[in-house]
C-alpha cells in the first residue's frame, strides 16, 4: 500500500528516489502496510509540493500560459458540475423519470416528448466536457468553439431549442451564495475568453494531461447519474464546498511552496465569477450562506496566496 503514496510525487523523483522513500518507511514502521496518517499527510503534502516545483521548473511556457490554462479547466469544470446526472443518463441512455433536473416530463432523449416541453436534441452539458477534455489534452481550438456554443446557448435561451430548457431556465451550479446558471454569461463568457487567448497563443506549448484526470469526472457522473444527485441536493452542496476548500489549499501548498503566481489565476477568476452572482442576484432561488460571510470566504484567499508567494520569494533571496 505504501507504493500508492508515491504517485503523490511526479514520475522523475518516483524513478530515482522511490525505491528508498519506500525502504525508509518499511523500516521505521515495521510490518505496517500503511504508515500513521500524520505521516500519509506529511507525505502527500511533500509529493504536492514537489509536483508544483517541477511544473515551474518546466520553463516551456510562461507562468501567466500555464495559470490561464488553469483557470480554463477550472471554468469548464465549474460549467459541467450541474450537469453530471444530465450527461450521465443521457449517454447511457437512463430515464430518470421524477428525478430529471427542472425538466417537464419523463422522456429523457432528443425524441421523447411530453406537455409542455420543448424538444432538445443534446444535453447542455455536453458542452462543457468537450471543452473539459479539449483543454485537459492541450487543444484550445476544440474547446474554443464548445465555449462559444455555450455562450451562445445562454444568450438565447428563451428562444433556443437545441438544449431544450434544461439548465438555462433551470437549475444551476449556486454553491455558497447565488445560483450560476447557463444564461449567467459571465462564466461562460470567461471561459470563452480563456480559450481564445490559449488558441491564439502557439498551442504546442501548452501542457498536455493524460486521460486519466478523466477518471473523477466519470466517476462523479456516476455517483450523480445513480443517486439521483442534484446541485439543489445537501449532499451535492457538502461535496462541493469540501472539494473547493481542497482547491484552495493545494493552491497555497503550491503558492508556499513555489513563490509562483501562476494559481493566483484561476482563484481569482473563480472569486469573480462567484462575487458577481452574489450581487448581481442576491436574493434569487436560496443561499447556503449570509451574502458578507460567503463574500468574505471568496475574498480571504487572495492575499493569503500573494503574501505565501512574497514570502517564498523572500526567502529563496536570502538563501
Amino acid at each position: 500500500m505504501n507504493r500508492l503514496l508515491l504517485w503523490a510525487y511526479p514520475e522523475p523523483y518516483r524513478s530515482r528516489q522511490g525505491e528508498e522513500l519506500l525502504a525508509c518507511l518499511a523500516e521505521a514502521y515495521p510490518g505496517r502496510s500503511w504508515p500513521p496518517p500524520r505521516e500519509v499527510v506529511a507525505l502527500a503534502r511533500a509529493g504536492a509540493q514537489a509536483r508544483a516545483r517541477a511544473v515551474v521548473d518546466d520553463t516551456a511556457r510562461p507562468w501567466w500560459l500555464d495559470g490561464i490554462h488553469l483557470t480554463a479547466l477550472v471554468l469548464a469544470a465549474l460549467a459541467l458540475v450541474p450537469y453530471l446526472q444530465d450527461v450521465w443518463h443521457w449517454g447511457l441512455r437512463i430515464d430518470p423519470g421524477g428525478h430529471a433536473i427542472a425538466f417537464h416530463f419523463s422522456g429523457w432523449f432528443p425524441w421523447a416528448q411530453g406537455p409542455g416541453t420543448r424538444t432538445r436534441l443534446l444535453p447542455y452539458g455536453l458542452l462543457p466536457l468537450a471543452c473539459l477534455i479539449a483543454l485537459l489534452r492541450g487543444k484550445p481550438w476544440i474547446a474554443l468553439p464548445a465555449a462559444a456554443a455555450m455562450v451562445c446557448a445562454g444568450a438565447t435561451f428563451n428562444s433556443n431549442t437545441l438544449f431544450g430548457d434544461e439548465g438555462k431556465v433551470g437549475l444551476g451550479y449556486y454553491g455558497l451564495g447565488a445560483p450560476i446558471t447557463a444564461h449567467d454569461l459571465v462564466l461562460s463568457g470567461a471561459l470563452c475568453t480563456a480559450c481564445a487567448v490559449l488558441a491564439a497563443c502557439r498551442p504546442t506549448r501548452l501542457r498536455r494531461r493524460s486521460y486519466r484526470w478523466l477518471v473523477p469526472v466519470v466517476l462523479a457522473m456516476s455517483v450523480a447519474g445513480g443517486l439521483h444527485i442534484i446541485s439543489i441536493s445537501p449532499a451535492f452542496q457538502r461535496g462541493m464546498f469540501a472539494l473547493e476548500v481542497a482547491a484552495l489549499i493545494a493552491a497555497w501548498v503550491a503558492t508556499a511552496a513555489t513563490g509562483d503566481y501562476r494559481w493566483l489565476i484561476p482563484v481569482v477568476t473563480f472569486a469573480f465569477i462567484r462575487t458577481q452572482a452574489i450581487v448581481i442576484q442576491p436574493n434569487w432561488f436560496m443561499q447556503s450562506l449570509p451574502d458578507l460571510v460567503v463574500l468574505l470566504l471568496l475574498i480571504a484567499p487572495l492575499p493569503v496566496l500573494v503574501i505565501a508567494a512574497q514570502r517564498r520569494q523572500s526567502r529563496a533571496l536570502l538563501d
